[in-house]
């Protein structure tokens, strides 16, 4: 594992160490870039490996990294938050390219691209984020890489100047009856390198350590889930990646395609599921050092086409005669004007990208950065009509929208002396935005849900939208001596809406809760005139530890400001009722949030039996909207892990017990379902051989039953078209439960 010293002035690097199955066996916190960031924490390997073999959700991995949290959604499709802020908030570049969500539900969020099992690096930001790595948000970073490629030395392959290296690996999870398979494969020479990886996994339903609800009913005929069954949290992925690397001298370029096909995701807190992602990715980097400095190149292109309707647990035939029998044995025939066959949305994104960034050494303390970034992105959202009120046109929620960036940054590090550090960072960027007209299924006057007077409203408006956003960065760091440090941080950001926030248009109760990003249920309407959100962050970083950090403590108090927060009000403000899901709009209004982090570790014994300690993370953020008191949604409560780990020899064990406190201050408009507090104990334990790696564990050891903080609304059953339908099949209050009882076993084999 590679330490970090005062000196060495880096970020928190989660490093999942790619090749042979020893090596993954390590995180290593490297000092991958020059400068310090306040807030971030340090990990160690065992329990973040074990995670790594139980899930296909990328976004698990930073759970050992204080500040984060994460938002429930589909198996593989988490939604990193850091200090209360996430999503779009975020800045997610997933290797180098910043990728966009093309979903009214945020269903294909960045890191959902990648499997654990690719995943060369994460670095993650929590704190002050540098103008290079900074850009349209507000919150942190993170940054996700895949494995560097590796080449022939002059001696690889018995002699020959040619390496062939490989990977096979798998893990099975009780609880869901879930698998995953992974393959990696590479050929190199000293110049040349080609690898494949792929990956595929599958999951159905998870169950919770105990009855969380009330029905079984799932409103399709002869289909039910039991009681401690967690609707719609099945899911099957593939991925697969074609690599291509040249180096010479000091110079890299690497090619890569990336193919990704979900057949199917499904959605506990959403209203609609997944049922079909296909993205292709192509991506072109060049980086090389020369005399000055660093060159940094790169282009890319993403293309998605993404499906949404009623999975299996959710009720597919709508209408007055939905329970009818037609003569082909369907209820009410494949297409009626009084009834309907599912609800079919399509999405439709295109990004493309590049970017040109240098590291000019102006002395050896002192260094310039200057780059130019270029993102366009272009979105299409339709839902073609099955029926009932759904008929006889395709509903438009957003047509032909554009999302353009264009930035510029510049950033100066210097270290006046050996203990101090300070950075300075300008990024400027302009964010153009438009749409085109629009139209519901029905535009006739009569139309339900005022279709067609909205869509005539949102056609006539003025929708183009420019932004000029200033972010700005700068941080102090000074070594007291070599077990204690300061970091003091400011950062003013910036980030645009996105297209759903300002362009979507229908309040009709049906079409507005199909646009839901946070899982809470409710019905979301945009506003064309939103203003940009501006948060100013102030980060200060006490570090104390052994010279050799054998052990280490970290606290990391902050405090944000954001003018423009995008919240939301009623959209109707006499139809709004409590302890309900509602129709809201997007709004700009002001938040406050504040809190502290607090990460550790300490050797307890070494002997015969081998080395013991004790890692710790603890996290506390307060969130408050100031225009109107409440909570801001989705604030993780209080939360503390602790873990005493275990090595001897090829053996890596743990026992991690986390802790969350009660969530209770909650946002009065969205109807926040409260949660109470739990404790959860897991068991992680492992091997290692030279070529082979076994790992296996117990989730949730004592099957407690529990709610998700973060999870959002239950709606992962019943008749979810309706806002509150009155049949018992879907009922606001009950939260989305964590998984019950879970063993797991991995392997990993290297060739």
């Amino acid at each position: 594992m590679a330490e970090t010293t005062p000196e060495a002035g880096v970020e928190t690097a989660v490093e999942v160490a790619a090749g042979s199955a020893t090596e993954l066996t390590e995180i290593l916190v490297e000092a991958g870039h020059s400068v310090p960031f306040p807030g971030a924490g340090q990990v160690a390997g065992p329990a973040l490996q074990s995670a790594r073999v139980g899930t296909s959700d990328t976004a698990r991995l930073l759970l050992q990294v204080p500040g984060i949290s994460l938002y429930g959604a589909g198996g593989v499709s988490s939604l990193p938050a850091i200090h209360g802020l996430a999503d779009d908030r975020v800045r997610v570049k997933v290797d180098g390219m910043d990728l966009i969500a093309s979903c009214p539900n945020h269903m294909n969020p960045p890191l959902s691209y990648m499997d654990p099992t690719a995943v060369g690096a994460l670095r993650v930001f929590a704190g002050i984020v540098p103008v290079s790595l900074a850009g349209d948000h507000i919150g942190g970073a993170i940054i996700a890489e895949s494995a560097a490629p590796e080449f022939a030395g002059p001696d690889a392959g018995s002699g020959a100047n040619y390496s062939v290296r490989g990977e096979v690996g798998g893990y099975y999870r009780s609880n869901g009856d879930a698998y995953s398979l992974n393959l990696a494969a590479s050929a190199a020479t000293e110049t040349f390198r080609i690898g494949y990886t792929g990956s595929t996994a599958s999951a159905d339903n998870y169950t919770a350590g105990g009855d969380f609800k009330t029905s079984t009913v799932t409103g399709r005929a002869g289909h039910t889930l039991a009681l401690d069954e967690v609707g719609s949290t099945a899911y099957e992925t593939r991925n697969q990646s074609l690599d291509l690397a040249w180096q010479q001298a000091n110079h890299l370029l690497q090619a890569r395609f990336s193919y990704q096909d979900i057949p199917e995701e499904l959605y506990p807190n959403q209203r609609m599921d997944m049922l079909g992602n296909e993205a292709k990715r192509f991506n072109l980097d060049y980086s090389g050092e020369y005399g000055w400095g660093r060159l940094q190149a790169q282009a890319y292109y993403e293309q998605v086409d993404h499906f949404m309707d009623f999975g299996a647990d959710k009720r597919f035939w709508y209408g007055p005669d939905s329970g009818k029998m037609a003569a082909n044995g369907m209820p009410c025939g494949p297409i009626s004007s009084t009834c309907a066959a599912g609800m079919p949305m399509d999405t439709e994104g295109k990004t493309l990208g590049a970017s040109l960034g240098a590291d000019i050494d102006l002395t050896e303390a002192q260094v310039l950065r200057l780059g130019a970034e270029y993102q366009r992105y272009r979105l299409d959202d339709y839902w073609s009509p099955s029926g009932a009120n759904m008929y006889p046109g395709t509903f438009w929620n957003i047509r032909d929208g554009e999302r353009d960036r264009l930035a510029l940054y510049g950033e100066w590090e210097a270290r006046p002396t050996p203990r101090w550090l300070t950075l300075l960072g300008v990024r400027y960027e302009r964010v153009d935005m438009d749409a085109g007209d629009v139209r519901g299924y029905d535009t006739a006057p009569t139309a339900p849900g005022n279709q067609a007077a909205e869509a005539a409203a949102f056609n006539a408006r003025d929708r183009r939208q420019t932004d000029h956003n200033v972010n700005l960065t700068a941080l102090a760091r000074y070594a007291l001596d070599e077990t204690r440090s300061i970091e003091l941080g400011f950062a003013h950001l910036v980030r645009s809406p996105n297209l759903y926030e300002r362009y979507v248009w229908s309040s009709w109760p049906m079409a507005a809760s199909m646009n839901n990003a946070v899982g809470d249920g409710n019905g979301y309407v945009g506003d064309i005139d939103l203003e940009p959100e501006q948060a100013n962050t102030v980060s200060l970083t006490f570090d104390w530890h052994a010279p050799d950090r054998r052990w280490e403590f970290q606290a990391t108090p902050y405090f944000t400001h954001v003018r423009d927060f995008i919240d939301a009000v009623p959209f109707d403000a006499a139809t709004w009722k409590p302890d309900q899901f509602n129709v809201l709009q997007y709004a700009n209004q002001e938040a406050r949030l504040y809190g502290i982090d607090l990460a550790g570790k300490i050797p307890l014994w070494q002997g015969d039996l081998g080395r013991f300690g004790l890692q710790g993370l603890l996290s506390y953020t307060n969130g408050e909207n100031r225009d109107t008191g409440d909570g801001l949604y989705n604030i993780m409560p209080l939360n503390a892990t602790l873990t005493l780990t275990h090595r001897r020899g090829g053996w890596d064990n743990a026992v991690e017990v986390v802790m969350v406190d009660a969530k209770d201050d909650l946002s009065g408009v969205r109807n926040e379902i409260e949660t109470p507090g739990y404790t959860l104990v897991h068991l992680r334990g492992s091997y290692a051989w030279p070529r082979v790696r076994l790992d296996f564990g117990v989730e949730n050891l004592l099957d407690r039953l529990y709610d998700l903080p973060l999870g959002g609304a239950y709606l992962g059953q019943g008749r979810t078209m309706a806002l509150n339908p009155t049949d018992g099949t879907l009922a606001w209050g009950t939260a989305v439960p964590g998984m019950g009882r879970a063993y797991y076993v991995g392997l990993n084999l290297a060739f």
